[in-house]
């Protein structure tokens, strides 16, 4: 090991413990929260079924790098040189249409075995799969509905892709041995003011009913429900609205998942997390950068992102919580933002389980503000940096910036050498 990441880490561990904070314990409980991270950053959420069906349901994504993935094959190739260089255990999210399979079928007609390519390759490199219904890119996306349109035909397609989405994800915690989210979105709503605004979201709660009403094992699924204020299209009224899922979900014990863009720009989305944890079980992140509303930039280390990852820590939340990565930009390379993104989150984690957290809710009942400030805002100099080489270091990856140069070597070797 470096002999100078290993001084700074022991000078760190010494100020730690004034503080009674016991690094080790400290790296042994971030190595235990896997990241789930977005497949879909690979290939601009094009996916593998039909290349040729352009993004709808408010999906917009900007940029040309050179190099999106476009198979299976190079997209897994390019995951494994992402995990390559991000310390700790992870996970990969899929979306339905990042089929393996030479088969050609429609999204209604899914089953394990179009994923078994990915399950294979998730058990050869030890890591998670989580899944997702893709809802949006489609011919049967009608009108600005999928679950909640009046046609039954249309919401009977949708239902059966649910129901076989929750297969899939039965599949893969079956052969993966842990437990699988299974995240629902749909962008059904209107892009004007509604009459209406009951009906779309009674059969939504009916269509929801349906999907969840199937026979799979709870422990190894958690099904999640992805809220969202608007988006492009529907910018006057959403039909999954936070409300709406938040009371679904308590009303009938399933998870909920939060976006930290799907909110208004001047709500805080880890001011929610307290909230919500009260009354449901489980909970899924989407952690990412809302520039402007919900522009799905890549994560940075910023206030939003540290706070977030604190109210998991400070509340012991770990193991109730599951956190995704939910960007895609093609401006940058891909793969660089999947580096920048996941690692800024596995920092944040660091830093927040760096926290005197004990002592500054003693400052706190205590009614010494004073202090609680001075510990807050001076912990942002703490040598937590040093920890985290260390454990980069530890893990085997690049820690500072040298992970980049690897990616312009990739860049240069396999990614423009592929040809759109």
């Amino acid at each position: 090991m470096n002999k100078e990441i290993k001084d700074r880490f022991e000078y760190a561990k010494s100020f730690y413990k004034k503080l009674n904070i016991d690094v080790d314990k400290v790296l042994e409980r971030v190595r235990k929260i896997p990241i789930s991270v977005n497949c879909w950053q690979g290939d601009d959420v094009k996916g593998f079924m039909n290349n040729s069906q352009p993004l709808s349901g408010g999906i917009m994504v900007t940029g040309n790098h050179p190099g999106a993935a476009r198979n299976p094959y190079e997209l897994r190739q390019d995951l494994e040189k992402v995990f390559s260089l991000i310390p700790g255990n992870h996970k990969l999210n899929l979306h339905a249409i990042y089929i393996d399979s030479d088969e050609k079928i429609d999204i209604d007609q899914i089953e394990p075995k179009h994923y078994k390519g990915w399950v294979d390759w998730a058990k050869k490199i030890n890591i998670g799969l989580d899944f997702n219904p893709t809802l949006f890119s489609h011919n049967m996306y009608k009108d600005g509905f999928t679950l909640s349109h009046p046609d039954k035909k249309i919401r009977d397609f949708w239902i059966n892709h649910c129901q076989r989405s929750i297969k899939v994800a039965e599949y893969f915690a079956t052969e993966l041995k842990q437990k699988c989210v299974n995240n629902l979105w749909i962008p059904d709503g209107y892009k004007d003011f509604t009459v209406d605004k009951f009906s779309p979201r009674k059969r939504l709660k009916e269509s929801l009913n349906s999907i969840y009403a199937i026979d799979y094992d709870k422990s190894k699924v958690l099904n999640t429900m992805e809220s969202k204020l608007f988006g492009i299209g529907i910018e006057a009224y959403t039909v999954g609205s936070n409300e709406f899922y938040l009371s679904y979900a308590i009303e009938n014990k399933t998870g909920l998942c939060m976006d930290m863009g799907h909110f208004h720009p001047t709500e805080q989305c880890s001011q929610k997390v307290s909230t919500v944890m009260n009354f449901i079980d489980e909970l899924l992140l989407h952690m990412t950068r809302p520039m402007r509303w919900d522009s799905d930039h890549v994560v940075s280390l910023d206030d939003e992102t540290q706070e977030m990852t604190s109210e998991i820590i400070r509340n012991n939340f770990e193991d109730r919580i599951h956190i995704a990565l939910d960007f895609f930009d093609a401006t940058i390379n891909r793969l660089a933002a999947w580096v920048i993104g996941t690692r800024n989150v596995i920092k944040s984690i660091v830093k927040s389980c760096l926290e005197p957290t004990s002592i500054l809710k003693q400052f706190e009942l205590s009614n010494d503000f004073t202090s609680r400030l001075a510990i807050i805002e001076e912990q942002k100099s703490f040598p937590w940096v040093d920890v985290w080489n260390y454990y980069c270091e530890q893990e085997g990856v690049p820690y500072d910036g040298a992970w980049l140069e690897e990616i312009k070597e990739y860049e240069r070797n396999v990614q423009f050498k592929r040809k759109r």
